[in-house]
């Protein structure tokens, strides 16, 4: 739990493109530079994105790397197929079971 508590800084996006949420999650592991890559896109399988009206929240341990896959995701994917919901600097991410 030490680790995921390094990943506070979150952003919520809500897509209704599951090939889009497929690239959110390559995008971040892209944008975590360092560290555990695998943190920031935990709990974003499509079933949790189902339960959660097609909202998936992604986790970074830096403001820049949160900044870096915001940026990232405007640069390559259409604006309207995603709306950032929100974002948090103190919404640790949560240990996960299964990423795949």
């Amino acid at each position: 739990m030490n680790q995921h508590r390094n990943y506070h800084y979150s952003i919520t996006i809500q897509t209704h493109d599951e090939a889009v949420l497929h690239c959110l999650r390559a995008l971040s592991q892209y944008a975590q530079i360092d560290g555990n890559k695998r943190i920031p896109w935990g709990g974003t399988k499509k079933q949790d994105w189902e339960l959660d009206d097609h909202k998936a929240t992604f986790h970074f341990s830096r403001t820049e790397y949160r900044n870096n896959f915001t940026k990232e995701i405007k640069r390559l994917l259409p604006e309207n197929l995603f709306k950032i919901e929100k974002t948090s600097d103190n919404d640790p991410a949560q240990p996960q079971n299964s990423e795949w």
